[in-house]
């Protein structure tokens, strides 16, 4: 199944009015893929671009953001590590964090020279992650596709908050879906809609998710009917 398919798929079946959003991870500017032209504030000013287009953002054009260009895993300078730092002490002292929260956020791991990012559908590589904006309602169908939501897993679900980028980190370290409310800062610089939460899935499950979205879609359904006849039972 290609990645058009697969996100066409993912799309129709959560019932979503945006695109899947895919990010590779790369060594090096990708041949024909154009480097984005602006400069954002936060790493996360990258996804909303990343709906209508494929372009290359190098891990420079993330250090606006010390705190997404740490959860991306880029070598930083000196000096941004240094901004790094600041953000960090401004967030305890203005009791946004706790002093022992910095050391426990995720980071990729990776020193890859920038990501490459775009519509899952255009996307000319495969993605490390797929990044979905969900409702609450969408939300729901996604986790019992993805299994966070069976009571018999290992490794319960967990809906993370700020920052949102360190739900991309934790999905690939992890292997398995991470889901966020988001932050001040995402829904600053991002302008997402309020109802919106942020899912980011491994890339190599977004085939899974798109096949197991079918049986969630069919068993809801089933629930719905039964669940309409008990209201009216009630409601007589």
């Amino acid at each position: 199944m290609d990645q058009k398919t697969i996100a066409e798929r993912i799309a129709a079946g959560l019932g979503m009015d945006v695109p899947v959003i895919g990010l590779t991870f790369v060594d090096s500017p990708p041949a024909g893929v154009p480097q984005y032209a602006q400069q954002v504030p936060a790493a996360c000013g990258f996804w909303r671009p990343a709906e209508t287009s494929v372009f290359y953002a190098s891990a420079e054009q993330h250090f606006n953001c010390p705190i997404g260009a740490m959860t991306m895993g880029f070598e930083m300078p000196e000096e941004v590590q240094q901004q790094l730092m600041g953000a960090v002490e401004m967030m305890c002292e203005a009791g946004y964090i706790s002093p022992d929260e910095p050391a426990k956020i995720p980071t990729t791991g990776r020193k890859a020279a920038g990501i490459v990012y775009g519509p899952l559908a255009q996307l000319p590589i495969e993605p490390d992650l797929i990044l979905l904006w969900l409702t609450p309602r969408q939300a729901m169908f996604y986790s019992e596709a993805v299994g966070t939501s069976r009571w018999t897993t290992a490794d319960p679900a967990t809906v993370w908050g700020r920052p949102a980028c360190a739900a991309l980190p934790s999905a690939m370290t992890n292997g398995r879906s991470a889901l966020s409310f988001g932050c001040t800062g995402m829904r600053t610089f991002t302008g997402v809609r309020e109802d919106r939460l942020l899912a980011a899935l491994p890339g190599g499950q977004a085939g899974e998710l798109a096949d197991a979205l079918d049986a969630v879609k069919q068993a809801n359904t089933t629930m719905l009917v039964y669940y309409e006849e008990r209201k009216a039972a009630f409601s007589a």
